[in-house]
C-alpha cells in the first residue's frame, strides 16, 4: 500500500467523522504530510482534547462500514450544491481546470486522489495527535481555521513504534528540560526572544568557546558588527526590498534604518575598508551576530523558531582556484564539529533554479567544484535539481540526533550576487582587479536552535564539559560539611563546576532532585567517607562507586573533558 495514499485517504476518513459529529462544520483541505495527515475546519468552537477522542471513535466505526472510496460523477446542480455548503471548496476548485470528486458512503469531496479502496483498509493505522491554529491558505490576511492532526502508518506496528518513538520526544521536549533545568524562559514581554538564565547562558558560551577555539585555528579572522544599519544598506543588499515583511524597522536622526536580519553587508562593509591583494585570499571572516526576524506568532516555537538569534556566520572570499580546497575544508570543519556531539549527518546539493543571477558557465563551475569537494571526501549525497537558492548552489547539512530526527543546521552556500552588488574586487597577479567568489557558511546555523537540539539529543544530560554543573556534593549529616567543604575546593581550584546540598534532607531526597537536574556525577559524603577521606561517586547511569580517591575522581573528570567524551 502506498504511503501518501494511505495518509490521504485517513484525512479523508477524518473529515466524514468531523461532519458526522458537526454538520454545521466547513471543509477547508487535508492532504497527507511527513509520518500522517491534516485536515482544516471552520468550526465555531474550538474542538477540545475530548472532541478529538469523539471524532477518532467515530472515525474507527467508519471504517468498520467497508465503504467504498471511489470517483464520484456530480451532475452541475450536484456541484453547485455541494459548492453552498463547502464556500472552502469552490474557492480551491476555481483552481482546477476539471475539478473532481471522491464519495466514500454518503461522503462527498473535492480532491484529485488516488485513495485506498475502501475504510476498512484504514482501520487501526491511524492516530490523532492535536490541534492547531491554521491560517487558510498559509495566508495571515485570511481567516484562521483549526487544523487536526493525525499519525499514519502502512501497519500496526509501525504505528505503535512511532508513538513510543513520540513519547520519548516528549519527554526530551527541550521547553519542557529547558524550565527543568533553569537553561532559558520565554516571556510575553518579549514574544519569541528568549532568556537564558545562568545555566543556558553558560552552554551558549562554551560553544562559542569551542567554536571559536576551532577557527582561530584554520586562521578565521572574528569580526563584530552593528545591529542597526542604514536603510541604503539594506537596499543596497536587496534586503529592504525581497525580505521587508521579515524585518524591524527605526528611525535615528530622521533617516530609516533596520535591524538587521542576517549579518552578511556588515561583514561586507569590513572587506571594503581597504584593497585586497590575491595575496591575502583566502579571507575568512566569522562572525557571531545576533540577527532579529519577525516570525508569524503562529510559528514560534521555544528555540527552534524565534525572532532573535546568534548566528555562527563566516564569509569566506576567495579564488576560484581555491574553491574546492576551501569546501573541502568547510566539510572537515563542519564534520569534525558534529562528531564532538555525536551527531550523523546527511548531505545535500541544491543546483541552478530555473531563476537564477549569473551566468550558466558560472554556475556549471560552481556546482563542480562542490561536487568534486564531495567526491574528494567520498561522500554520499542528494542532489536536489534546481532547489538553490538564485544567487548560487549549495550543500546543506542535516544533523540526525538520537532519535533518528533531522535538523537542517549547517550550509556551505555560494553567493553570486553580494560580490555583485557590492562591487568586492581584489588586486591580482596581473595588478587588475578581479572578482572574488563568496562562500557563506554556519555549522550551529543559529545558537538558540542548535542548543534546543542538544537538550533533546542529549535529554538534558550533557557531557561533562558542556555541563553547567558537573558535579552535586549532597552531605549525609552536618558532620559531612566540613570535609564536602575541602572537597568543593579541590574541585574548584581544578575548574570542575560544583554544587553542595547541605541541607537537612533525606539523602534519598536529595539524590532524587540532583538526578532530575541532570548532573553528571554525585557525591555522597557521610561518616564513612570522612573517615576514609574518600568519595561514593554516582554515575547519571544509577552506578556507583565507592572509597574513590579525590585525585583519582579528578583524573577521571580531566579525561573525559579533554576528549569530550560522551556518555
Amino acid at each position: 500500500m502506498d504511503l501518501e495514499t494511505l495518509r490521504h485517504s485517513c484525512s479523508h476518513l477524518l473529515a466524514q467523522a468531523v461532519k458526522e459529529l458537526y454538520p454545521k462544520v466547513k471543509l477547508g483541505m487535508g492532504p497527507a504530510i511527513e509520518n500522517g495527515f491534516y485536515y482544516d475546519f471552520d468550526k465555531a468552537e474550538p474542538f477540545t482534547p475530548e472532541d478529538l477522542k469523539k471524532i477518532e471513535k467515530k472515525m474507527y466505526e467508519i471504517a468498520k462500514r467497508k465503504l467504498p472510496i471511489e470517483k464520484a460523477k456530480l451532475t452541475k446542480k450536484e456541484q453547485t450544491d455541494f459548492f453552498k455548503i463547502e464556500p472552502y471548496k469552490k474557492e480551491l476548485a476555481k483552481e482546477l481546470k476539471t475539478p473532481t470528486f471522491f464519495k466514500q458512503g454518503d461522503f462527498i469531496d473535492l480532491c484529485k486522489g488516488p485513495h485506498v479502496e475502501n475504510t476498512k483498509e484504514l482501520k487501526g493505522l491511524y492516530k490523532l495527535s492535536k490541534v492547531a491554529g491554521a491560517y487558510w491558505k498559509g495566508d495571515s490576511n485570511n481567516k484562521q481555521l483549526q487544523r487536526i492532526y493525525g499519525y499514519a502508518f502502512e501497519s500496526k506496528d509501525k504505528l505503535k513504534a512511532f508513538r513510543k518513538l513520540l513519547e520519548e520526544a516528549e519527554r526530551r521536549d527541550h521547553k519542557k528540560l529547558g524550565k527543568q533545568l533553569e537553561l532559558f524562559s520565554i516571556h510575553d514581554e518579549a514574544p519569541g526572544m528568549p532568556f537564558f538564565h545562568n545555566k543556558g547562558a553558560f552552554i551558549f558560551e562554551t560553544l562559542k568557546e569551542y567554536l571559536t577555539q576551532e577557527l582561530r585555528g584554520l586562521n578565521y579572522e572574528l569580526n563584530m558588527t552593528p545591529i542597526i544599519l542604514n536603510k541604503n544598506l539594506w537596499l543596497q543588499s536587496g534586503h529592504w526590498d525581497h525580505y521587508q515583511d521579515n524585518m524591524y524597522f527605526t528611525k535615528i536622526d530622521k533617516q530609516d534604518f533596520a535591524v538587521k536580519p542576517m549579518n552578511c553587508p556588515g561583514n561586507i562593509l569590513i572587506f571594503k575598508t581597504k584593497l585586497h591583494s590575491y595575496r591575502e585570499l583566502p579571507i575568512k571572516a566569522g562572525e557571531f551576530g545576533l540577527v532579529h526576524r519577525h516570525e508569524l506568532s503562529g510559528v514560534l516555537s521555544g528555540l527552534f523558531r524565534v525572532r532573535v538569534f546568534t548566528q555562527d556566520d563566516a564569509h569566506i572570499y576567495c579564488t576560484e582556484k581555491q574553491l574546492k580546497d576551501q569546501i573541502i575544508e568547510l566539510i572537515d570543519l563542519i564534520d569534525r564539529v558534529y562528531s564532538t556531539f555525536g551527531f550523523t549527518y546527511d548531505l545535500e546539493l541544491s543546483t541552478r533554479p530555473e531563476k537564477a543571477m549569473g551566468a550558466k558557465k558560472t554556475w556549471d563551475s560552481a556546482e563542480k567544484s562542490l561536487k568534486q569537494a564531495l567526491e574528494t571526501k567520498k561522500l554520499k549525497y542528494k542532489i536536489n535539481e534546481g532547489d538553490g537558492a538564485f544567487y548560487g548552489p549549495k550543500i546543506d547539512f542535516h544533523i540526525k540526533d538520537a532519535l533518528g530526527r533531522g535538523w537542517q543546521c549547517g550550509t556551505i552556500q555560494l553567493d553570486f550576487q553580494m560580490p555583485e552588488k557590492f562591487d568586492l574586487n581584489y588586486e591580482g597577479k596581473d595588478g587588475k582587479k578581479h572578482r572574488p567568489i563568496m562562500l557563506h557558511r554556519t555549522i550551529f546555523g543559529s545558537f538558540e536552535r542548535f542548543i534546543g537540539v542538544l537538550i533533546e539529543h542529549f535529554a538534558g544530560k550533557f557531557p561533562l564539559w558542556l555541563s553547567p554543573v558537573q558535579v552535586k556534593i549532597l552531605t549525609v549529616t552536618d558532620r559531612a560539611n566540613k570535609f564536602a567543604e575541602k572537597i568543593i575546593t579541590e574541585l574548584k581550584e581544578n575548574n570542575i563546576r560544583v554544587e553542595i546540598d547541605d541541607r537537612s534532607e533525606s539523602i534519598s531526597k536529595k539524590v532524587r532532585e540532583a538526578t532530575l537536574q541532570k548532573v553528571n556525577y554525585i557525591l555522597t559524603i557521610g561518616d564513612k567517607e570522612v573517615e576514609n577521606k574518600t568519595l561514593a561517586v554516582r554515575h547519571r547511569s544509577g552506578k556507583v562507586d565507592f572509597g574513590v580517591t579525590t585525585k583519582k575522581f579528578l583524573q577521571q573528570l580531566q579525561k573525559e573533558i579533554d576528549t569530550k567524551q560522551i556518555k
